[in-house]
């Protein structure tokens, strides 16, 4: 994918980049009112309360992979008549929080999912996972997570300073490469200094490493004009 190193994760840790997307959004829940929580966030069809139901139910999964209890949790969506896999599995996290006391929710989160990144750092970066695809590394996983709560943190507005902005974004843009070769994606991707050389069937662009990790979390606007099936290309993450 790229001619930077077999491994773009080289000489980054996992464990402390998942840590500070959770203190990032910690800091931004703590500070926020009725309003706040219900304002429209950039998932579809989420608030930021929702999107905080999300984090908190999805830890039930995250839970069982760190039992080893993949098939507890699949009997607990049975008993729930939770079809849809994933996607409905998140829409019933989100449903079933919504009409609880907020603060009940954020402490419900804080408490899973500090549970979660402790015993995930104790495991350990080589250490096998149990999941719904099979053993998969306690490390490589944990970048998942961490992907996923740095879009949260920007799917509901939490601040980020200008000074992290930039190493923020590359250690996300070497997520998603890493994730693109992981799932064998005809895109070939070099990430040299603030872009990404993109080239795929036929096409290629320079794209600004921000716009390369929206990308990659299906987060461009539906007008922004880097070609559709680029686009397509290059989701992995979301």
């Amino acid at each position: 994918m790229t001619n930077e190193s077999k491994d773009p994760l080289v000489g980054l840790d996992p464990f402390d980049v998942f840590d500070a997307e959770a203190e990032r959004l910690d800091r931004y829940f703590a500070g926020l009112d009725a309003q706040g929580w219900n304002r429209p966030s950039r998932a579809d069809g989420w608030s930021v309360r929702d999107v905080l139901g999300h984090l908190a139910g999805e830890e039930l999964y995250n839970h069982a992979c760190l039992d080893d209890d993949i098939d507890g949790f699949t009997a607990m969506l049975r008993r729930e008549g939770v079809g849809g896999g994933f996607d409905g599995f998140n829409e019933w996290c989100v449903e079933r929080r919504r009409g609880l006391p907020v603060e009940e929710v954020l402490q419900e989160w804080r408490r899973e999912n500090g549970d979660t990144r402790e015993r995930m750092r104790a495991l350990g970066y080589e250490a096998p996972l149990p999941t719904f695809a099979g053993p998969y590394p306690v490390g490589s996983q944990t970048f998942h997570y961490a992907s996923e709560y740095a879009t949260h943190a920007d799917d509901v507005g939490a601040p980020v300073a200008e000074e992290e902005a930039g190493e923020r974004a590359g250690w996300r843009a070497r997520v998603g490469v890493f994730v693109l070769a992981e799932q064998d994606s005809k895109v070939q991707v070099e990430l040299t200094g603030d872009e990404a050389r993109v080239r795929v069937d036929g096409m290629s662009e320079r794209l600004p490493i921000p716009v390369f990790v929206e990308a990659t979390v299906g987060r461009l606007p539906d007008d922004h004009p880097l070609d559709r099936r680029l686009k397509a290309a290059l989701r992995c993450l979301a």
